[in-house]
């Protein structure tokens, strides 16, 4: 690992982790000092961070950590639900006993990993983020479809960020959290594609739900129209 790999995996993970807040601006000498490293190795990290959509770069005022934006949100919302459940149901539909066998498993591993960690009791600990993940990835890892998949993962790590402000800032219940990617497994074991791609919707949906109205731009007229998607009042 080089010197930029460190200092971007930790600068991603605070911004992951809430521990870097929206908006906050990203000075190259306490970045420097916090994270012990030198300035070409921050700059090259930051880059990456703006690629990635988690950092914004403007001229003449430096980095800062993306903001949390209404339209944005709704766009990128409406855009997951439309993707992830069309990958669901050719999920359910090609998926064999070996796709059952991996869900069936991410599941329980998600299940059985604690979403606080010891260390930081505020938000969803690493070994339950990289369970999260799995699980959803397993979800739609049936459909053999390679360009959705990929198109899906794109969206999913933009999401992550709002996921990850939705436990931290929009005060997501954890008492749920089994509950809820229990109600997902459930119908996609039955293969019941209406079901699970409702529940699907709905679950990408409460994230925007809880983080919309923390949002700092005005809302975009009909950015919210669709179906699994309700606007808060």
């Amino acid at each position: 690992m080089t010197r930029t790999d460190e200092v971007y995996g930790r600068l991603r993970a605070d911004i992951l982790g809430g521990r870097l807040v929206p908006g906050q601006r990203l000075k190259f000498g306490q970045l420097r000092d916090g994270y012990s490293t030198n300035m070409g190795a921050t700059r090259e990290a930051l880059t990456r961070l703006v690629g990635e959509g988690l950092v914004d770069v403007t001229p003449h005022q430096g980095y800062r950590v993306v903001s949390l934006s209404h339209r944005d949100l709704a766009d990128l919302t409406v855009a997951r639900i439309e993707i992830e459940t069309r990958l669901l149901t050719l999920s359910l539909r090609d998926g064999d006993l070996a796709w059952e066998a991996r869900l069936v498993a991410a599941y329980h591993v998600l299940e059985r990993t604690p979403l606080i960690g010891p260390n930081d009791p505020d938000r969803p600990s690493d070994a339950w983020n990289a369970a999260h993940t799995a699980f959803h990835e397993a979800l739609i890892g049936g459909c053999p479809n390679r360009r959705l998949s990929a198109i899906a993962r794109s969206l999913r790590e933009e999401g992550e960020l709002y996921r990850q402000w939705s436990i931290s800032l929009g005060g997501r219940s954890r008492d749920r959290a089994a509950d809820d990617h229990r109600e997902l497994l459930e119908p996609a074991l039955a293969r019941d594609a209406q079901v699970a791609a409702d529940r699907l919707g709905a679950h990408i949906a409460h994230t925007a739900d809880l983080l919309i109205r923390c949002a700092t731009d005005e809302p975009t007229p009909g950015a919210l129209q669709h179906p699994s998607v309700e606007r808060p009042s």
